[in-house]
């Protein structure tokens, strides 16, 4: 990575190598810069007196030489930012309220845009950008870069994970620069520009490297930029601490290009309907300790719907209630504007595959990118999908994405989860992130007796948390 301090460096050398260039060439075919009409190429002027007469007592710097020397410079802090193709990203290509989405959509979208204009003239603190892919943060910040770099200033512009690659290759014994004086570089760039936050691998090392930048960054108050699929609650709990710190942080969200998630897509009526106050927790033709574990699990979705932290496996057999309970989550959040996205997981894979034909409305990679990184998640009927090789990882790729970059989500099943595949079923196992919880009622469609022999096995006590 190139030093800060070598950005300038030799500026004075390169203006005059750029200013012989610029001079008239008697090459045929050369494209050399035309003659500068006010000193004919001598690259100096005679200043006027006060009477306005020249001055041929001293020179002065033509005012080609500033020009030169302004654009030798933006060139070395092009080159230093790291933009690459972004470069064209810009506040003047960018619509003001965004291309796509309902009119609060484009309100919030509006309010990201004022705030990153006013950061890209002044920035102070952290300017946080969170939503999905197609949202339009990744324009927004590097329209902020660009800017900066229009006025004159250092920034430098990274996704997470190229950054944390070249963090590690500055281990490496051919390193141009070692890692401390890379790491210093990036810990004190005038602007940090960060993207695609929270998609990088979760190692121990990834994690702390990432802590550190940031802290320092966040405790010197250094303006910084951050770009997140993921909602900040979803994100470290130190990185998180920080990032909603209102002192020096302003966050803001942004919905994708044709986001339902504060809504139910079509198809799913009935979901719609179900919500906490119509949920029948009492069924009077149960046994007590039926009717408890009801009223249990009605508590438990209830405190998970008011903050979601970590996952929730409701098993059951059809009919128990789980759906409803799940519904009834997705509902609490719609009504509060929170977003939230319902897959049946059939349905979602059926989607998956008529995603790659050509008459597709939606395509394959963004119908999976909102799934897999969508802030709240319910996948219904999980185990119920044909268990082809691809279907198994398609729903691996979804839950391993999730789990590691510990978004909230809710999994219904019929199954036991012994029957689930086991690199999935191993996510669902870890009781210090999922909450297990066998619903035993059964099918309110029938009697008691009639279902329960239809029930799974009861879970171990470890798999509950109260």
């Amino acid at each position: 990575m190139q030093h800060i301090k070598d950005i300038l460096k030799k500026t004075a050398t390169n203006t005059s190598k750029a200013n012989t260039a610029s001079t008239s060439s008697d090459k045929p075919g050369d494209t050399a810069m035309p003659e500068c009409p006010f000193c004919r190429g001598a690259r100096f002027v005679y200043p006027r007196t006060p009477e306005g007469k020249p001055d041929y007592s001293t020179t002065v710097p033509c005012r080609c030489v500033d020009a030169t020397v302004d654009l030798e410079k933006q060139r070395r802090l092009i080159d230093y930012s790291r933009l690459g193709m972004l470069r064209s990203l810009t506040f003047d290509n960018l619509l003001p309220e965004g291309r796509h989405g309902s009119p609060q959509h484009r309100v919030a979208f509006k309010q990201a845009y004022e705030a990153a204009l006013t950061f890209s003239e002044d920035p102070r603190g952290f300017l946080v950008l969170t939503g999905p892919s197609g949202s339009g943060k990744t324009h927004l910040a590097a329209a902020i870069t660009n800017r900066r770099i229009e006025l004159g200033h250092t920034v430098l512009y990274r996704s997470t994970p190229d950054l944390l690659d070249d963090l590690k290759a500055s281990f490496a014994a051919s390193a141009e620069n070692p890692f401390p004086e890379v790491f210093e570089q990036v810990k004190n760039v005038p602007l940090l520009v960060l993207d695609d936050l929270g998609i990088q691998s979760e190692t121990p090392w990834a994690r702390e490297k990432l802590d550190q930048l940031i802290t320092y960054r966040f405790n010197h108050e250094m303006p910084t930029v951050l770009a997140t699929s993921l909602p900040v609650e979803a994100l470290d709990e130190r990185l998180r601490t920080r990032l909603l710190d209102p002192r020096l942080a302003k966050v803001f969200r942004l919905a994708g290009q044709g986001s339902a998630d504060t809504d139910w897509p079509e198809g799913l009526a009935l979901q719609r309907s179900m919500n906490f106050l119509s949920f029948d927790r009492e069924r009077l033709n149960l046994p007590p300790e039926d009717r408890d574990n009801l009223s249990r699990a009605f508590q438990v979705a209830s405190d998970f719907a008011r903050a979601p932290e970590g996952w929730l496996i409701l098993q059951g057999v059809t009919g128990c209630g789980k759906t409803h309970l799940a519904s009834a989550i997705i509902n609490y959040r719609y009504q509060a504007g929170l977003s939230a996205l319902f897959v049946v997981v059939p349905e979602f894979l059926d989607h998956l595959r008529s995603a790659f034909s050509p008459e597709a409305k939606v395509s394959y990679d963004e119908l999976f990118d909102r799934v897999k990184t969508t802030p709240f998640l319910v996948l219904d009927d999980f185990g119920e999908q044909a268990t082809t090789p691809w279907a198994q990882e398609k729903l691996y790729q979804v839950i391993s994405y999730r789990y590691n970059a510990r978004l909230p989500t809710v999994v219904t099943t019929r199954a036991s989860l012994e029957q689930i595949e086991p690199a999935i079923s191993s996510r669902f196992f870890d009781h210090q992130f999922s909450m297990v919880f066998n619903v035993t009622a059964p099918d309110y469609r029938g009697d008691a007796s009639h279902a329960k022999t239809r029930r799974p096995a009861p879970r171990s006590p470890r798999t509950f948390k109260k």
